[in-house]
């Protein structure tokens, strides 16, 4: 059974909008690793829409740093699954055919997609993970917290009611030169 990943950068504050975030080449470099363990990404709309088609263009001119130059070949490479009502097409956003638009049930999407073989389920920005962390659907976190204080913004899991609280263990924590803490748990 694959399992589902939750990957953010917040601030130290909790804050989760990527225009207050610290992204540098370091958390560029470890996010590619993280995407090459990755066999699909799924997503909401919105989190959809600010990574398509910035990245897959990016893959595509290799117009910037070394480092968001790989992240974004590797990005492009991996198939999505996006959960959407509005959504009309995938192709408008120039996906190419890697993206599907799902509109059923979250839940028995997701269950039916742990259960296909492959590589693990990568999701990140906030609705749809939200709405996994209540399902008790992901299995591992994945925090890299920017040392900027942001005052300000969508916080980390804002209005999320658990029916228990979520205990998890950490597997994994790392210091980058920048100050950015890398903490990795998993659901115990």
């Amino acid at each position: 059974m694959r399992n589902l990943i939750f990957g953010i950068n917040i601030t130290l504050d909790g804050c989760c909008n990527h225009t207050k975030q610290f992204a540098d080449e370091e958390v560029h470099e470890y996010w590619t690793g993280v995407l090459r363990e990755a066999g699909l990404l799924v997503y909401g709309r919105k989190t959809y829409e600010l990574m398509v088609p910035f990245w897959p263009d990016v893959a595509k001119t290799q117009s910037e740093t070394k480092a968001l130059n790989e992240f974004a070949r590797v990005f492009d490479s991996i198939p999505r699954v996006v959960f959407s009502r509005s959504l009309d097409s995938a192709e408008e956003r120039r996906a190419e055919g890697k993206t599907r638009i799902v509109r059923g049930n979250l839940r028995d999407e997701i269950l039916r997609l742990k259960q296909e073989p492959g590589k693990n389920i990568l999701t990140g920005g906030v609705d749809i993970p939200s709405q996994l962390i209540q399902l008790g659907l992901v299995d591992e976190y994945l925090f890299v917290i920017g040392p900027v204080i942001a005052g300000e913004g969508r916080r980390l899991l804002d209005g999320v009611s658990l029916p228990e609280k979520l205990q998890l263990k950490l597997v994994e924590s790392k210091i980058f030169k920048s100050g950015c803490v890398v903490l990795r748990y998993v659901k115990q």
